[in-house]
């Protein structure tokens, strides 16, 4: 009887100290770990951190470009003379060797027939001195008279034999200015520029007037610098497209069919060269534009926010966040800047959290709370 009141005893007390533990002393113990991390918590500063990520592999690369004709020449006169007659005239399209202007130039008509009639002189001294030769070679051979003289008349025959053949130059050469007066087209184009009237004197040589200038436009062609972190990513047979505003929402392809061999050590881009075929004359040799180049970057370099670069005197930083929640200072190499996002080429890895606008408080070593971004719609 006394055991079974014992055990009653203990394990009313039992139950006591259970019930004091359970609803008086462990709530304390709990509030008073939860302020104390609270607390502690509250001391750390709060920042905003955003991951490292890969720029993605495709991308398109938009550089400003202006349209140019493949081909594109200034025509001057050959010959002097006057405008006697205009053929074409701005804005024709012309095929290669179709007239575009007629040249009255009398002075060079009467030099050919001057030089004609010289050509036909020296020909006919040619043949007088071939018979003073051979009658004076058959006499020579009958001892009949001195070799001297035979000699003489041999030497003047091939001095009559030269003086045909620099008449017959002057003749060709005069008769290439007189066909000069009709001015041609060298290739097919359009005429975009027309200097001279029906009238005016021309000169030839290159003090000569500009008197048309034809563009080939069925092809155009667009030089763009590509900056050196793309350079390997280009090359030739790469698909490209021009926009241009005059065109909104329509994209003109073309193909990259030239590359520099070298960069610019100026600006450090290379120069590729696009051509763009334009059959119907749409676009116009002039325009400016925008060629868009669809790349597949072999290494895509890291983004990082903008507002995260830390300027100091001994070079650029970004402040970054370990996974214990301490700040750690890494001295970066930045790359182009995209506006909200910039290019980090060098000093930071992928996935390492960025603080976004570190404050002037934050030090190396520093405990934060983070707080990170709310995730990116796709």
């Amino acid at each position: 009887m006394k055991s079974s009141t014992r055990t009653v005893l203990l394990v009313a007390l039992v139950g006591a100290g259970a019930l004091v533990y359970f609803a008086g002393i462990r709530p304390r113990l709990e509030n008073s770990a939860a302020l104390a991390a609270a607390v502690q918590n509250a001391s750390r500063p709060v920042v905003s951190v955003v991951p490292a990520r890969r720029a993605p592999a495709a991308t398109e690369l938009t550089l400003p470009a202006s349209l140019e004709a493949v081909e594109d020449v200034p025509v001057y006169a050959r010959t002097s003379g006057y405008l006697g007659r205009l053929l074409a005239d701005l804005g024709d399209h012309v095929k290669a060797g179709q007239p575009l202007a007629i040249i009255d130039g009398p002075e060079v008509d009467q030099e050919l027939n001057q030089a004609k009639a010289a050509l036909a002189q020296a020909q006919a001294n040619l043949a007088l001195a071939r018979v003073s030769a051979e009658r004076w070679k058959a006499l020579g051979k009958r001892n009949a008279v001195a070799r001297q003289d035979v000699d003489e008349k041999e030497a003047a025959y091939q001095a009559r034999q030269a003086d045909v053949e620099a008449a017959r130059a002057n003749v060709a050469r005069l008769s290439q200015l007189v066909g000069y007066q009709t001015i041609v087209a060298p290739f097919d184009g359009v005429i975009s520029v027309r200097n001279v009237d029906v009238g005016a004197l021309v000169s030839s040589g290159g003090s000569g007037k500009e008197l048309f200038r034809i563009a080939n436009t069925g092809t155009l062609r667009v030089y763009v610098a590509i900056p050196q972190s793309y350079v390997r990513s280009v090359h030739t047979g790469l698909h490209a497209d021009v926009l241009v505003n005059e065109f909104p929402g329509r994209r003109f392809p073309g193909t990259v069919v030239r590359i520099a061999g070298a960069l610019d050590p100026a600006t450090r881009t290379l120069l590729a060269e696009v051509r763009i075929p334009n059959p119907n004359g749409e676009l116009l040799a002039g325009m400016f534009g925008q060629v868009v180049l669809n790349l597949e970057t072999v290494q895509p370099p890291l983004l990082a926010p903008s507002n995260a670069v830390i300027v100091r005197a001994t070079g650029t930083y970004m402040a970054t966040v370990s996974a214990a929640g301490v700040v750690h200072f890494r001295k970066v190499v930045l790359g182009r800047d995209f506006g909200s996002q910039i290019e980090v080429l060098g000093g930071l890895h992928e996935n390492e959290l960025v603080v976004a606008s570190p404050s002037d408080v934050l030090s190396e070593g520093a405990i934060v709370s983070v707080a990170l971004p709310a995730p990116a719609k796709p």
